[in-house]
């Protein structure tokens, strides 16, 4: 990278909870397969759209993601949400990125079940106007008002139907995580109480 080029960074937000081979999946493929230079995976303290309740603690998730990640050089763990006010909207997070890193670019990467909610987003508009939305799948073949947004760019980033739930409800029923979530990932819950 040229010393006048921007570096460009796509932002992963989650709960994380806990992190597992999907989300690692998507991650290195955005950060490897696109114009990405980074990836930052930002770790929620509360989705205002979620319960709390069966959140691990911030920092848990946060030690999780950062063992997920290893030594890999192209994806960092970011704290950044634990600073703000809670619950964390991501227009308000961005602003903060901004401020903090103001010669980078940034952009959003989710999915395309995101995508259709954006509009429920706080300052949805903002986001769309500002920013590039990295979508790493295309998941239906129905059509919303978002999906053709110039803003909006989609990429075939391999799934894996796994989710967080699956996993918690696993460690909770004394099943085996393994191969779910990374390797140092599972060794670390399965010598903790954490989920249980």
């Amino acid at each position: 990278m040229s010393a006048t080029q921007t570096q460009k960074i796509g932002l992963y937000f989650g709960s994380f909870n806990p992190v597992h081979v999907g989300h690692m999946i998507i991650a290195n493929y955005m950060a490897t397969q696109t114009d990405l230079d980074e990836v930052w995976m930002v770790i929620s303290p509360q989705n205002p759209l979620k319960k709390k309740a069966s959140l691990a603690r911030d920092y848990d998730r946060l030690h999780l993601v950062r063992l997920a990640i290893g030594d890999n050089l192209l994806i960092k763990a970011s704290d950044i949400e634990f600073q703000l006010p809670i619950p964390s909207y991501t227009i308000d997070t961005l602003v903060h990125i901004k401020e903090k890193f103001p010669n980078r670019l940034f952009c959003l990467i989710m999915g395309e079940d995101n995508l259709v909610t954006l509009h429920k987003w706080k300052n949805y508009e903002v986001l769309l106007r500002d920013y590039k939305i990295y979508v790493y799948n295309r998941s239906s073949e129905e059509d919303h008002p978002l999906r053709d947004h110039p803003s909006v760019k989609y990429f075939q980033a391999p799934m894996m139907h796994i989710s967080s739930t699956y996993i918690r409800d696993c460690i909770k029923n004394n099943k085996s995580i393994r191969y779910l979530v990374p390797d140092d990932v599972y060794r670390y819950l399965e010598n903790t109480n954490m989920y249980k």
